[in-house]
């Protein structure tokens, strides 16, 4: 049943049958005519990412969502292999279905999100932020110096990213999963 909700981001929402998460929203109160709340969604099947605006009284039927703690096992090329830690039972996805997948290394520990009515799994998510070893690195040209010059960097998780010029071959470094983006190098 159908009722009023704060929207809220990463909210996922059941609209005409299909399943949509909430990426951005913003209540917006003119000078003339009604409040409503301005949103970005994202289809949870198809990724698709669009806009719609909702009166502020709009009745919205929000999906409980259920994070279960999971491990990742394998992946056998087109299938992504998970162990749920408290059941210890073993699920597989699509790679479509793994949010941050080029980050995904053996044995990572991730959030699986199921759609607790219908008991069927949304998306896999990895946390937001990991820790993985630069296996591959250009050279730092002597002389580059200048103010955020970066390079690209091969991690031990096989994705590519940018990083600054200091990070070498061997370094572990923080990535945030979301943005897919270096965030800074790790002592070990």
């Amino acid at each position: 049943m159908a009722q009023a909700v704060d929207i809220s981001n990463g909210m996922i929402l059941r609209l005409e049958g299909e399943l949509y998460e909430v990426i951005e929203f913003l209540h917006i109160k003119p000078g003339k005519g009604n409040p409503y709340v301005s949103t970005r969604l994202k289809n949870v099947v198809t990724g698709r990412v669009f806009e719609r605006n909702f009166p502020s009284n709009t009745k919205i039927e929000p999906v409980r969502v259920e994070r279960r703690p999971c491990q990742y096992l394998y992946s056998d090329g087109t299938l992504y292999y998970f162990m749920e830690e408290g059941t210890f039972e073993q699920f597989s996805v699509s790679e479509a279905q793994v949010r941050g997948v080029e980050f995904l290394t053996e044995n990572q520990r991730c959030e699986a999100l199921w759609d607790a009515d219908a008991e069927r799994l949304l998306f896999v998510e990895l946390p937001q932020f990991v820790i993985l070893e630069v296996i591959e690195a250009e050279k730092a040209i002597k002389g580059d110096s200048i103010t955020n010059i970066m390079k690209q960097a091969v991690l031990s998780s096989g994705a590519r990213i940018r990083v600054p010029l200091f990070v070498e071959t061997g370094d572990k470094v923080k990535v945030d999963t979301r943005k897919k983006e270096y965030i800074e190098r790790v002592k070990s």
